[in-house]
């Protein structure tokens, strides 16, 4: 007959804490600086431009290029599944999020969903230009022992 073992008081602790989290749930309402998602949305740009970081604010002071205008535009009227763009230097309004967005990184388009974490991030930074590196094992000539290394 197997002896069971006594659990420690830190386990115990440990289970009661993630039965906790379980109950509770993740049911947090969204805050922005204060503003529930709802109120960010109904806000008028002036009000929104106060509350967001300085950079964001500085570039949605001045006037839109052509680009970004047509891609706000086309983001605050459209129903479509997603929308592909090369604009990449647009900030994240809340009038946004939901929305999919595909953005160029110069090989392929990344798709992904505006979520509300995103307002005051340009679309540019969750379409990342650089792959991760990958390094494989040594080839043959890397070092002088792997000269002695046959060849398939």
């Amino acid at each position: 007959m197997a002896v069971k073992k006594q659990a420690s008081v830190k386990s115990i602790k440990r289970k009661a804490r993630k039965s906790q989290k379980v109950v509770m749930g993740r049911s947090k309402e969204f805050l922005y600086r204060g503003y529930s998602l709802e109120e960010l949305k109904n806000l008028p740009l002036d009000d929104l431009l106060e509350i967001l970081p300085s950079r964001a604010r500085r570039t949605l002071s001045r006037e839109m290029n052509h680009d970004q205008l047509a891609l706000h535009q086309k983001l605050l009227e459209s129903e479509k599944a997603s929308l592909k763009t090369h604009v990449r230097d647009l900030i994240v309004i809340p009038r946004y999020v939901g929305k999919v967005v595909e953005v160029y990184n110069g090989n392929t388009y990344v798709k992904f969903e505006i979520k509300p974490e995103m307002i005051g991030h340009y679309l540019g930074e969750y379409s990342t230009t650089r792959k991760e590196v990958k390094h494989s094992g040594p080839g043959v000539g890397a070092t002088r022992s792997s000269k002695f290394m046959p060849l398939k």
